[in-house]
């Protein structure tokens, strides 16, 4: 093992190559003398597994005796949405999540859109304009598409603002909660309006 060592040192370090040993050759030799290595030093570690004791149960049937005491004992599910009072900040941030994963998978969508359509975007953008959809359908739909992108945006900064460490007392939750939606209305309908 000490020649092997050697050899790859010398050949790693000085870039010489060893005309006897091609790097192929060199490789098995290095596993060989490694697996020799690691079989002889497991019965080192023999004492560890000694006194080892195979599980008395099985994953399955620590599950069922977990579900068979609960309902014995009449326990109620918990987490469950039943046992919980809504809230402005639950609402928010399942919200937020929801926007993310939304706004996420349209712009991937739109982005795939773009590379397997066989058009160019000035090629739709006029086919949706010939459409002569009215102006109330093109206002709610820009709506549509600015409010999570503002919601998700304005609740984006409030967590933000959590993560320095501000903002966590139960009153400045709700509050900004609210400032949140209010933001989140007043730009959707400004974004709407362009």
């Amino acid at each position: 093992m000490a020649v092997a060592c050697d050899l790859v040192c010398h050949i790693r370090l000085r870039h010489v190559r060893v005309p006897t040993l091609k790097l192929k050759n060199m490789a098995l030799l290095l596993r060989t003398v490694a697996r020799q290595g690691l079989c002889s030093s497991r019965s080192q570690f023999g004492i560890l597994y000694r006194h080892a004791v195979p599980m008395g149960t099985t994953a399955k049937e620590e599950m069922n005796k977990f579900w068979t005491k609960n309902t014995r004992l009449n326990r109620p599910v918990s987490p469950h949405i039943s046992i919980y009072q809504w809230s402005v900040p639950m609402l928010l941030s399942i919200s937020h999540r929801g926007t993310g994963v939304g706004l996420s998978s349209g712009i991937s969508a739109f982005a795939l859109a773009a590379l397997v359509l066989p058009e160019s975007y000035p090629y739709y953008l006029d086919l949706i304009h010939s459409m002569s959809f009215g102006p109330q359908f093109l206002a709610f739909t820009k709506f549509a598409l600015a409010f999570p992108v503002a919601f998700h945006t304005f609740n984006g900064v409030r967590h933000l603002i959590w993560d320095v460490g501000k903002g966590f007392k139960i009153p400045e939750v709700y509050r900004s909660g609210y400032v949140v939606i209010a933001l989140t209305v007043l730009a959707s309908i400004g974004l709407a309006a362009m």
